[in-house]
């Protein structure tokens, strides 16, 4: 299938330019703090299995606040 209205070479490199221009201004303002995304993950398990950890602790010590939630 061939293109309608084919672009020059140039058109297409100059196309490519302002779609990459236009993408960092949209990631401009985002928060990227250098961690990947596995390294987030393990962090963030961490975080929950300790909590999860102070939950049955307090749980078994004597009920906690987990009954007056209901």
């Amino acid at each position: 299938m061939t293109r309608m209205c084919p672009l020059s070479g140039n058109q297409r490199e100059q196309d490519r330019l302002k779609a990459q221009k236009k993408l960092a201004a949209a990631n401009k303002g985002k928060n990227t703090s250098g961690i990947s995304h596995t390294k987030r993950a393990e962090s963030d398990a961490e975080i929950m299995r300790a909590k999860q950890a102070a939950k049955e602790a307090a749980k078994a010590a004597g009920g906690g606040d987990a009954a007056a939630k209901k």
